[in-house]
């Protein structure tokens, strides 16, 4: 399977190996501060699982992101979500909270943008977002998405959804 490309960010697939580096990140509250809560350690694992069926389902899902020199930076990668009852392919991030504000999301998302277009050959890719987000909504600015509707079917009331043709 083939992983997006990027100078400053290395991709590889997500394992059990990842398990401590995902739960401390997916339970710190900066982090998930648009989530309905921080997710616990069996959550953790469940995501990690969640993304290697992705892998063998799709070839894709949320992919661990590190720096060149090695250091968990957090995932990055494309996943199916459904989107007001119909599936969208969508680009989503986590950075952790003392690596945020580098470029580090944009440069992950713009990375995965590029693959969903000439790898996967996708026609159109979408970022799900909180509302309230403004961080998460520069990112998906950046990397071409334009705010589409809202989404009324997922975790929360409102979701933003940011989209582009490919």
């Amino acid at each position: 399977m083939s992983l997006p490309r990027s100078d400053l960010l290395i991709f590889r697939n997500m394992t059990d190996d990842d398990l401590e580096d995902m739960a401390a990140m997916l339970a710190d509250p900066a982090v998930m501060k648009f989530y309905p809560r921080p997710k616990n350690r069996e959550e953790a694992q469940a995501w990690i699982n969640w993304n290697k069926s992705n892998y063998v389902e799709h070839g894709h899902g949320l992919w661990i992101i590190e720096t060149t020199a090695g250091e968990f930076a957090g995932d990055c990668g494309l996943t199916w979500q459904v989107v007001n009852g119909r599936p969208e392919l969508e680009v989503g991030y986590h950075v952790r909270a003392e690596l945020q504000g580098r470029g580090y999301a944009t440069e992950a998302a713009t990375a995965c943008r590029d693959f969903a277009r000439d790898i996967l050959g996708a026609g159109h890719l979408v970022a799900i977002i909180h509302p309230d987000n403004r961080a998460s909504r520069r990112v998906a600015e950046k990397i071409g998405l334009e705010f589409e509707e809202d989404d009324h079917g997922g975790t929360i009331d409102v979701r933003s959804v940011y989209g582009s043709r490919l």
